[in-house]
């Protein structure tokens, strides 16, 4: 059954492939890549989209066979969707995203221009439907909770959860993927689909866009309230620290935003310079709080020395290079991350759309140490209750002795 469905899978990529190829190849060359810049702006967002979420599958597979225990970290009821359900998620999405874009472009290149403009509108308000469908169908409770817990991300008026920030965590990462979906919604309304208006009109919805540096913004102002919110709540300084940590992206943002409202000159001389300063100290920043806060990894302990092993290291055949490996390819990744929301690749869809895709890659394994700190914390917690909880040694006597015979 399942090599069946692997064979179908894989005759149906090549079937999309070979016409979306043929249906690129019939459109003349000096349109070709503006065409082909604006049907990526549609699709790739709903492709991370389906990448994130085959990799969150992979987290709960992994967390399966360990002894973290997610459900509980993560609150989650028993009708919770395993890591199975989430795949079957994804391969649905994985199916219908390539099949609309293939259709647009098959539409497009035969003249019907109408019918290919609908294809990115129809897929976009089916899939918003499913998500907010009040129905019992479509995994209604696992929905509800999603959408619960952005809630609590947009608005954090109640205290924050590890849910709560782990999502918004998330959603950092996927800042691009939200930029390209506010794009693509706002040719939608202002109805440039299959058509090269936009590129004419570039100060609504193209790189001009005032929208676009505050769509990228959004995830990290969340996470720095919820910082402050959980600095309310606790009084913990670490939470001004990171709260600090998440407003070191504002700079990066709107100064790489700044290309496309100053003349040139100004930009290479004073604009560029500073926000590779803040992209080197956001980078820096992010890459020690991940290593020293998230993952609890004493550098000198646990990384160099490996005197305390994780769960993952022991997972993965107790191979040691694993720490280096998560160590330097989160560093790379990190300093990746500025040259991504560089403004002059605004247009070089396949570079950012590598970056973004290693960006997830980078967040997927970053899943497995957060979680695993979570958990650890949580066990380390309920010992230390459960030992406060029993009678000591000397209790136990005094008791004994103040019995009467």
């Amino acid at each position: 059954n399942f090599l069946l469905e692997a064979i179908l899978f894989l005759l149906w990529g090549l079937c999309c492939c070979k016409i979306g190829w043929d249906s690129v190849m019939r459109m003349s060359a000096d349109l070709r890549d503006l065409f082909l810049y604006e049907v990526f702006l549609y699709y790739n967002p709903l492709f991370l989209v389906a990448l994130m979420i085959w990799l969150w599958g992979v987290n709960l597979w992994v967390f399966a066979q360990s002894s973290v225990n997610y459900v509980k970290v993560f609150d989650l009821a028993q009708t919770h969707l395993s890591h199975r359900e989430i795949w079957r998620c994804a391969t649905w999405l994985t199916l219908i995203v390539p099949t609309s874009m293939t259709a647009y472009l098959y539409l497009y290149s035969h003249g019907e221009v109408s019918l290919a403009a609908s294809q990115p509108v129809l897929l976009y308000a089916i899939l918003l439907i499913v998500l907010l469908s009040p129905f019992d169908m479509f995994y209604l409770s696992s929905r509800f909770y999603f959408l619960r817990t952005m809630l609590r991300i947009v608005l954090p008026l109640q205290a924050i959860t590890f849910p709560d920030f782990f999502l918004a965590d998330i959603f950092t990462s996927m800042s691009k993927v939200f930029s390209d979906l506010e794009r693509s919604v706002c040719r939608m309304v202002n109805r440039q689909v299959a058509t090269i208006a936009w590129f004419e009109a570039d100060s609504i919805c193209g790189s001009h866009s005032i929208a676009i540096p505050l769509v990228l913004v959004l995830p990290y102002l969340c996470r720095f309230f919820q910082c402050i919110r959980q600095y309310k709540d606790t009084k913990e300084k670490s939470c001004l620290l990171n709260a600090l940590k998440y407003s070191t992206a504002v700079p990066v943002i709107f100064l790489s935003a700044l290309k496309y409202h100053v003349f040139p000159d100004q930009w290479v001389s004073f604009y560029r310079p500073l926000w590779l300063i803040s992209g080197v100290i956001n980078s820096l920043y992010s890459f020690y709080w991940d290593i020293k806060r998230d993952w609890d990894l004493s550098i000198l302990t646990r990384i160099f020395m490996f005197k305390s092993p994780s769960t993952w290291t022991s997972l993965l055949y107790g191979r040691n290079w694993v720490y280096y490996w998560v160590l330097g390819s989160n560093l790379v990744l990190r300093c990746t991350w500025t040259y991504k929301l560089s403004a002059h690749l605004r247009h070089n869809y396949l570079t950012v759309f590598a970056i973004t895709a290693l960006e997830m890659l980078r967040r997927f394994q970053w899943v497995f140490f957060r979680v695993e700190n979570e958990w650890n914390k949580m066990t380390a917690k309920q010992n230390f209750e459960m030992s406060s909880d029993m009678p000591s040694e000397s209790d136990r006597l005094l008791e004994s002795s103040s019995h009467t015979v």
